[in-house]
């Protein structure tokens, strides 16, 4: 990447950063609603989408398949480090879940294959201190939450979305999918599980953003 390139990059970074940074200081989207409504499909605040918008942070690393990798250690007792290949041997499950950005979209019917979470689990066996997850991704991004949110029936590590590979504007080759949370918990290009035994906040997380981040009690910001 020439120099410039790197410094256009680096600033859109700064100038993101910066405005979310200020909508969790002023509570932006926040309806004062939660936990008024019923438990519909579209939790407060939201706004269903068709489309999929593209959110990151400027970069969007273009890792392949042949160069991608999975670890999963921390407070487990049997951690692992799969290749593609290892990854795409293991059961494959299909999954359709609505998706809620805290940015206040919500797309229905989402359409995933991959490798849940409850199989990675069952491998890794998490050690009994173990209670968070921090998922780590390709571009330097991290995001946290408890193991509970993650051993779900619906969560998984994903590699297609509607029947395609999953596109690398929304972290293909792989990406976390933890549908009950806010989608920034669900980290784009993961190439790292950790389990551990007290919570450690992530990138958003250190930035204004709710630790947990349930839509349906609108927590968006901490």
């Amino acid at each position: 990447m020439d120099a410039e390139k790197e410094k256009r990059l680096f600033e859109l970074r700064r100038k993101l950063v910066e405005s979310k940074e200020r909508w969790a200081k002023e509570g932006r989207l926040l309806t004062g609603h939660a936990g008024e409504t019923s438990r519909d499909r579209l939790p407060p605040g939201q706004r269903q989408v068709k489309d999929w918008p593209v959110l990151d942070l400027g970069k969007r690393p273009g890792v392949s398949p042949e160069s991608w990798r999975l670890k999963v250690d921390g407070l487990v007792a049997h951690p692992f480090d799969w290749s593609w290949r290892e990854f795409s041997d293991q059961p494959q499950t299909v999954s359709t879940s609505d998706i809620h950005c805290v940015t206040a979209w919500s797309r229905f019917d989402n359409h995933w294959e991959g490798v849940s979470a409850k199989h990675i689990l069952s491998l890794a066996k998490p050690l009994p201190e173990a209670h968070f997850v921090v998922f780590h991704s390709f571009d330097g991004y991290t995001t946290n939450l408890p193991l509970a949110d993650f051993d779900a029936d619906d969560a998984l590590i994903a590699h297609s979305w509607e029947g395609k590979p999953l596109p690398r504007e929304h972290g293909g080759p792989a990406r976390v999918v933890v549908p009950k949370l806010y989608f920034w918990k669900s980290a784009k290009w993961v190439n790292r599980i950790e389990l551990i035994a007290a919570d450690r906040p992530g990138f958003w997380e250190r930035r204004g953003y709710h630790d947990h981040g349930d839509p349906w009690t609108e927590e968006r910001y901490g």
